[in-house]
C-alpha cells in the first residue's frame, strides 16, 4: 500500500482544520429580483390550480394583473377575486392581446395548447412568461427563440425552481466561482406524488422525469453553465404498491465527461419526505437537505471553512416571484433574462434524452432528440 507523503497528509490536515471553522456565509443575490423603476401590468392567460402560485408572487411583489384569461371564466373569475378584483376576466386570449395597457404576458396552460398562445403574444408585441416544461418540440423552441428576436421580444420560462432559496443560493455560488469547477452533482428525492390521481397529469407516462424533474435537470444545467453534456443515461420503475400507471420513480445520470450528476426520483414514497442534494466542485462542497423543494439546512465549505446560510423565503410563492421578476428586470435594463427561451432548451434538451433513454436502454447524446415523445403528452385514450 502506498504511503502518503508527510506534506501531502500535511495538506489535508491543514484543508481538515479548515472546513471545520465556521465562517460567514458569502452574500449571494439568490432572492427574488426586483425591477426598479418599470411598473409592469401583467396579463394572464390560464387560470389553473398552480396559477394560485403565479398570482400570490405578484401580488406581494406589488406587480398589477390587470386581465386573467381562461376559457372556463368561472376559474378566471375565482382567482380574480381572491387575487386581484379589479382585473377583467377574458375568455378569449385574442382579445387580452389587444389591449395596449398589458405589457407582459404570463402564459400558464399545457405545452401543446401554449405554443400557439406565445406565437400569437409575440405577433401581438408582447414580452412573454411561458410556463414550464416549455415545449415539446425543440425545433418549436427555436422556431419562437428566432420570432421573438425577429419581434424585439423576450421570452422567459416560468423555471420558478431556479428562484427556490436553496437551490438559488447553490446556483449563485457556483456562478461567482465559490465552487470553483463543478465536478459531480448528486441529488435525490423521495416525496407522495400520488396526489395526481385523477387529474389530467395521471395521464402522462413520464410525469416524473418530465413534469417533475425538468426542474432539477434544470438546476444542473445552470451549474454545470456552458459545458455541453456528453449523453445521459436513465431508466424508471412501477414500483410495487402504486396504483397509477405511470412509473413513479426514475433515475438519470447526466455524463459531461470530466463531471457528473446523478439524479434520483421516487415519487411513490408513503412514509418520509426527504430531498438532498450534494454539489462537489474544485474549490468547495455545497450540501442541502430538508423536505422536497424546502431543503433549508445548508452547509457550505471551503478552504474558509463551513458556512451554514439561513436563507429567507421559499419555493412557494417566491420562485415564482423570480422567474417573472427575472424577466422584468431584463425588460428594464434592455437585456435578456437568465431564464430566457434559448437557455431552458439546453434544460429540456437533457429531460428529453432521459426520456429516450428508458426507451432504448442506451445513454443518449442531448440535442439527438428532438421531441418529447408520446411519453410526455397526455394519454387522451385513458
Amino acid at each position: 500500500m502506498t504511503k502518503s507523503t508527510p506534506a501531502r497528509n500535511s495538506r489535508a490536515s491543514k484543508t481538515a482544520v479548515a472546513s471545520e471553522k465556521t465562517v460567514p456565509a458569502p452574500r449571494l443575490p439568490y432572492e427574488p429580483p426586483k425591477p426598479k423603476r418599470l411598473r409592469p401590468t401583467i396579463g394572464l392567460i390560464g387560470c389553473g390550480g398552480i396559477t394560485v402560485q403565479h398570482l400570490a408572487a405578484y401580488k406581494k411583489m406589488g406587480w398589477d394583473v390587470v386581465a386573467l384569461c381562461d376559457s372556463d371564466t368561472d376559474r378566471a373569475e375565482t382567482k380574480r377575486k381572491d387575487f386581484f378584483p379589479k382585473a377583467a376576466v377574458i375568455s378569449d386570449h385574442r382579445r387580452l392581446l389587444e389591449r395596449a395597457d398589458i405589457n407582459v404576458v404570463d402564459i400558464a396552460t399545457h405545452p401543446a395548447e401554449r405554443l400557439p398562445l406565445i406565437r400569437d403574444a409575440l405577433e401581438a408585441d408582447k414580452d412573454v412568461l411561458s410556463q414550464k416544461p416549455f415545449v415539446l418540440d425543440l425545433d418549436e423552441g427555436e422556431a419562437l427563440v428566432e420570432l421573438a428576436k425577429r419581434k424585439k421580444r423576450r421570452v422567459a420560462v416560468n423555471q420558478n425552481g431556479r428562484w427556490a432559496p436553496y437551490l438559488s443560493y447553490a446556483r449563485e455560488a457556483a456562478t461567482a466561482g465559490v465552487l470553483g469547477e463543478i465536478q459531480t452533482v448528486n441529488i435525490s428525492l423521495n416525496w407522495n406524488h400520488t396526489w395526481i390521481k385523477g387529474t389530467p397529469f395521471e395521464r402522462i407516462h413520464h410525469i416524473i422525469l418530465y413534469d417533475f424533474a425538468i426542474h432539477w435537470f434544470d438546476f444542473v444545467a445552470c451549474l454545470f453553465g456552458e459545458r455541453n453534456a456528453a449523453s445521459v443515461f436513465a431508466t424508471t420503475a412501477h414500483l410495487r404498491g402504486q396504483e397509477l400507471r405511470s412509473p413513479l420513480a426514475a433515475h438519470a445520470i447526466v455524463d459531461y465527461g470530466d463531471g457528473l450528476a446523478s439524479l434520483a426520483f421516487n415519487g411513490h414514497t408513503l412514509h418520509t419526505n426527504e430531498e438532498s442534494l450534494s454539489i462537489i466542485g474544485t474549490e468547495g462542497a455545497y450540501s442541502a437537505t430538508g423536505k422536497v423543494c424546502d431543503a433549508s439546512r445548508i452547509a457550505l465549505r471551503t478552504a474558509r471553512g463551513t458556512s451554514r446560510p439561513r436563507l429567507a423565503g421559499n419555493w412557494f410563492p417566491d420562485g415564482f416571484a423570480g422567474s417573472m421578476g427575472e424577466l422584468l428586470c431584463a425588460i428594464e435594463e434592455d437585456r435578456e433574462p437568465g431564464n430566457n427561451a434559448a437557455n431552458n432548451l439546453r434544460s429540456l434538451a437533457l429531460c428529453f434524452a432521459a426520456i429516450e433513454s428508458t426507451a432504448t436502454g442506451k445513454p443518449v447524446t442531448p440535442g439527438s432528440v428532438r421531441q418529447a415523445g408520446a411519453g410526455a403528452r397526455p394519454d387522451t385514450t385513458a
